[in-house]
């Protein structure tokens, strides 16, 4: 079978440290390990594969315009006819996309040509982008979500909400598949360590992520336990921001960031750590599938996140982690002390979240699935 891998978003390099950029890598791993030929289409295919992927073809799309965000728009809907040249020469069986604005025309050359196809659905870009970006061109956006969506084969969406999303832009035939692991990439569960007790967080540093709440909570854990650390794996926006208020609490001493990091380099960083946080704020809309839980969970890490949206169904509160509401400081900081103190309770669960996501949450599992079913619905136009 010869595969195409569709990436228009000119914010996610192909190869490169971000989440978005790891979730692209691990479904190309998934797809290499079934024995098909897989070919990259994106504009961002700059620095080097993993050695793992290195084989795999690679074509690169033009860059999106700089500058004007109007003129950025208008360069990413003219893409889409090269993105229909490429798919013409390459003549694929099998058609991957990873939804990107103003990108419609992989689902549409796919149902042309009767090919196979998924797209699969992060977010709802056009909220999204509308909230914490420019959402240029905002007709043109919407038309062309409606067109990718309503043209593809399958809609593999990270979340329920996401699904919920697709449906109302069109989508025919959804299926819920949230973000996954790959267990070669954990081989073994973090040790059960000694003191100092380490809290850790992994990922991009934006506002959405929750980190100065983390923060909060790591001075009220310091109070009780003078030596607790906090490990941040990864970089972003708001790092200048938390490293002056690690200051401000007295607390930068016992804090250290790693910054970003290639994928291949996380899970010792994870070993080294004995909770794994995510401590999302408030929302009505939650929407997300964070791959930082997932990865906790495989390195047998029990994890503490924030009772917002589906996250309570991820993390079961006493059986894989501990569950706090949003926003609370002072709650964050008491369940970081219980797993401070109860070692056999951090062993217990991060053993179970190991389990659970190994038995059921794999890329390999989610590229079988969709494969199987994109393969199976093809254009009958079946809805779910």
């Amino acid at each position: 079978m010869r595969v195409v891998y569709v990436s228009t978003d000119p914010g996610i390099p192909v190869w490169g440290t971000k989440g978005a950029s790891v979730h692209v890598q691990e479904m190309l791993r998934a797809l290499v390990r079934r024995g098909v030929a897989v070919t990259v289409l994106s504009p961002r295919l700059e620095g080097t594969a993993p050695a793992d992927l290195a084989d795999v073809a690679t074509q690169v799309l033009p860059p999106a315009p700089k500058g004007d965000p109007a003129v950025r728009a208008k360069g990413l809907l003219a893409m889409n006819q090269t993105v229909i040249a490429a798919l013409d020469a390459l003549a694929p069986d099998f058609v991957y996309e990873r939804h990107a604005l103003y990108a419609h025309a992989a689902s549409e050359w796919a149902r042309s040509a009767g090919v196979p196809m998924v797209l699969e659905v992060n977010a709802p870009l056009l909220a999204e982008q509308s909230a914490h970006r420019t959402l240029s061109l905002p007709g043109a956006a919407e038309t062309s979500v409606r067109r990718a969506m309503s043209a593809a084969c399958l809609v593999s969406a990270v979340s329920e909400p996401v699904a919920d999303h697709a449906r109302q832009m069109g989508a025919r035939s959804v299926l819920v598949e949230p973000n996954a692991i790959d267990p070669a990439r954990f081989p073994n569960p973090a040790p059960l360590k000694a003191a100092p007790f380490t809290l850790g967080f992994l990922g991009s540093l934006k506002p959405w992520h929750g980190l100065p709440l983390l923060i909060d909570a790591f001075a009220r854990l310091r109070a009780q336990i003078p030596d607790a650390r906090l490990l941040v794996v990864g970089d972003g926006p708001e790092r200048a921001a938390c490293a002056a208020r690690l200051r401000e609490l007295g607390c930068d001493d016992g804090a250290a960031f790693t910054g970003a990091l290639p994928a291949c380099r996380v899970p010792a960083e994870l070993a080294g750590m004995d909770v794994g946080c995510a401590p999302y704020g408030k929302s009505d809309g939650f929407y997300f599938s964070p791959l930082k839980i997932y990865e906790y969970m495989a390195a047998g890490l029990p994890v503490v996140t924030t009772r917002v949206g589906h996250l309570p169904e991820i993390v079961r509160d006493g059986v894989t982690g501990r569950v706090v509401p949003p926003g609370d400081a002072a709650a964050l900081a008491r369940a970081l002390v219980v797993l401070a103190n109860d070692a056999d309770f951090r062993r217990k669960t991060g053993r179970a979240g190991r389990a659970s996501v190994l038995a059921d949450r794999t890329w390999d599992g989610v590229a079988e699935r969709v494969i199987g079913r994109a393969t199976c619905g093809r254009y009958a136009g079946s809805a779910a």
